[in-house]
């Protein structure tokens, strides 16, 4: 085990020295907003008593990749399947791109392959959370020193 700071661990991802799950990567972007522990624990503090809400992301199966859609995209279902039960996983035969040019709404995880993720938030977040920094796995400027 070896301690990364965010930044460290999104480029150990992307070299492949590391794998992380979707939702790991999310909540890495996420702490990229914060150039130090202190700021963040001053954020935490500061929104504790906002409330939270329960995420249960839908697989969308493209033509070249996956989407993890997640609550507030246009392309959330209305119910979401929180148990699993129902083994909810849209497809479509289109290409990743093409449903990005088609879309307006976005609150989504793309995943090119098991070492190329990307976050697409442009809604508000609730309960004064933060939004994920858009990593672009063609240059690494991240401020953050966590």
């Amino acid at each position: 085990l070896q301690w990364s700071s965010p930044p460290e661990a999104i480029e150990r991802f992307k070299s492949q020295e590391i794998r992380i799950a979707p939702p790991q990567f999310y909540e890495l972007c996420r702490l990229c907003n914060f150039s130090s522990l202190c700021e963040l624990h001053k954020f935490s503090s500061d929104r504790a008593l906002e409330g939270c809400e329960r995420w249960m992301p839908v697989l969308l199966n493209a033509s070249d990749g996956y989407i993890q859609i997640l609550p507030g995209d246009e392309l959330y279902p209305e119910d979401p399947d929180y148990t699993g039960e129902n083994k909810l996983i849209m497809s479509t035969d289109k290409k990743v791109e093409d449903l990005m040019k088609e879309g307006s709404v976005f609150h989504r995880i793309v995943i090119k392959n098991i070492n190329n993720f990307a976050v697409y938030v442009n809604i508000q977040a609730k309960y004064k959370h933060m939004n994920p920094l858009r990593i672009n796995f063609d240059c690494s400027d991240y401020s953050s020193r966590l």
